[in-house]
C-alpha cells in the first residue's frame, strides 16, 4: 500500500437479522456441549429467521435420550437480544425444526477409533491474524466498529437509554498512514429506533456512543453519518432475513486479513472451520505478543477425516524479528495442531460459544469458564526463547 491510505470496516448487533441466527445456533451448540461426554457430541446447524419466523435445521449427534430443546432455546436467545416487537417477539415467533441425525459418513471420517485419530469434520483453509494496532492486537476499523454496538446495546439492555431497538450496524473509516491508524474521516450508525423518535433524537441518543469509543484526536475533521436513510423502523428480521453464517467478516478481522469462507457459529468444535479459525488467531496473536512481528497471518489447511493440517503457513509482512520456517518449526513443537490437540489446548469442548456469536470472536477478553481461550497469550514465555 501507499503511504497513505483509507480502510473500512463494519459491524452489525446481535439484533441484526444474521447474528440473530448466530446467537440462536449457539445456544443449541452449548446446549449439547453442556451435556456429559461433549467431546462426543456433533452439531452442525443453521437458522433461518424471518417476520415472526425461526427455523433451525442441521445434523446433530448427542447423549441417548437426550432430547434438545430446540425451541426454548430459540426463545431464550431471543429474548436475550431483546425483541419484543409486534411482528418479531421472543414469545410468540412461529418456530419449526428440521433438525436430524449426523451422516453415518461424516461420522466415521471424524470419530477417533481403534488406531484412527480424530479426524477434521470438513476440509477447508482457516486463517488467523493479528496486529499492533489496537491493545488487543486486532485491526483498529474493527475494533471500533464492534465496540460502538456492544457500548450502544449494553445502554439499551442496562435501559440507560430509551427508543433504541436490537437492530444496529456501525462502519468505521480510518486513515493510515505508514500502515498506522492516524485518523477517522467517516463513521456510518444506523440503528432501529421507534417510531416516536425523529432523526435528531437518534442523533443525540448515538452520537456520545461514538465519541467516548475513538480517540479524540482522531475526530477533528469526522463525518457522522447517523441513520443516513433518515428513518429505520423496521428492523430485524420483520425487516429482512437472517441467516447463520453470513457476516464471516464481521465475525472475524473487518476484511483486514484473509477469509478462509467457513462459518463459526452452530458448529461443534470438531469442524475446523470454526476450531482451526481460532488456533490460528490464537498463535498469530501469541507472535505479536511476543514482539516477534508487528503483525501476522496465519494459514492451515485440512482435510475430512484427516488429523494433521495439510499445510501450516506464516507470514509476518516483513516485520519479523526470527524467519517464518523458523516460527512454525517452534508452534508445532509447543501446540498440536489436530482437531483433539487444538480442542484439547484451548478446551473447545466447553458449552462456551454463544457469547461469541456477536461482536467479533476475536479480541474478547478470555474468560474464567473457558470462553474466548483462543485470546490468551501464555506462550509468550516459550516464543520469546526462540
Amino acid at each position: 500500500m501507499g503511504k497513505e491510505y483509507l480502510f473500512t470496516s463494519e459491524s452489525v448487533s446481535e439484533g441484526h437479522p444474521d447474528k440473530v441466527c448466530d446467537i440462536i445456533s449457539d445456544y443449541i451448540v452449548d446446549d449439547f456441549l453442556s451435556q456429559p461426554n461433549s467431546e462426543n457430541w456433533r452439531v452442525a446447524l443453521e437458522t433461518l429467521v424471518t417476520t415472526n419466523q425461526v427455523v433451525v435445521s442441521g445434523e446433530v449427534r448427542g447423549p441417548d435420550g437426550f432430547q434438545c430443546d430446540y425451541e426454548s432455546l430459540a426463545r431464550a436467545a431471543v429474548k436475550e437480544i431483546g425483541y419484543e416487537q409486534e411482528k418479531f417477539h421472543w414469545e410468540n415467533f412461529n418456530f419449526t425444526s428440521f433438525v436430524h441425525g449426523q451422516s453415518g459418513d461424516i461420522a466415521m471420517g471424524v470419530d477417533a477409533k481403534d488406531n484412527k485419530d480424530q479426524g477434521a469434520g470438513d476440509q477447508g483453509i482457516m486463517f488467523g491474524y493479528a496486529c499492533k494496532e489496537t491493545p488487543v492486537l486486532m485491526p483498529a476499523p474493527i475494533y471500533y466498529s464492534h465496540l460502538i454496538l456492544r457500548n450502544l446495546a449494553e445502554a439499551r439492555k442496562n435501559n440507560t437509554i430509551n427508543g433504541i431497538q436490537p437492530d444496529s450496524k456501525s462502519q468505521v473509516t480510518l486513515k493510515y498512514n505508514e500502515s498506522s491508524p492516524v485518523e477517522c474521516t467517516e463513521v456510518v450508525v444506523s440503528t432501529q429506533h421507534d417510531k416516536e423518535l425523529e432523526l435528531s433524537d437518534v442523533e443525540e441518543i448515538v452520537t456520545p456512543f461514538i465519541k467516548n469509543v475513538l480517540p479524540e484526536d482522531w475526530l477533528k475533521n469526522t463525518q457522522f453519518h447517523i441513520n443516513p436513510t433518515g428513518r429505520f423502523e423496521t428492523g430485524g428480521p420483520d425487516g429482512d432475513t437472517g441467516l447463520t453464517g453470513r457476516k464471516i467478516i464481521v465475525d472475524t478481522y473487518g476484511g483486514a486479513a484473509p477469509h478462509g469462507g467457513g462459518a463459526f457459529s452452530g458448529k461443534d468444535p470438531t469442524k475446523v472451520d470454526r476450531s482451526a479459525a481460532y488456533i490460528a488467531r490464537y498463535l498469530a496473536k501469541n507472535i505479536v505478543a511476543a514482539d516477534l512481528a508487528d503483525k501476522c497471518t496465519i494459514q492451515l489447511a485440512y482435510a475430512i477425516g484427516v488429523s494433521r493440517p495439510l499445510s501450516f503457513y506464516v507470514n509476518t509482512h516483513g516485520s519479523g524479528k526470527v524467519d517464518n520456517t523458523t516460527l512454525i518449526k517452534k508452534l508445532n513443537s509447543i501446540v498440536d495442531l489436530t482437531p483433539r490437540g487444538i480442542r484439547d489446548h484451548l478446551e473447545l469442548h466447553k458449552p462456551i460459544y454463544k457469547n461469541s456469536a456477536a461482536y467479533g470472536h476475536f479480541g474478547r477478553e478470555a474468560g474464567k469458564d473457558g470462553s474466548f481461550s483462543w485470546e490468551k497469550t501464555d506462550l509468550v514465555d516459550q516464543l520469546k526463547n526462540i
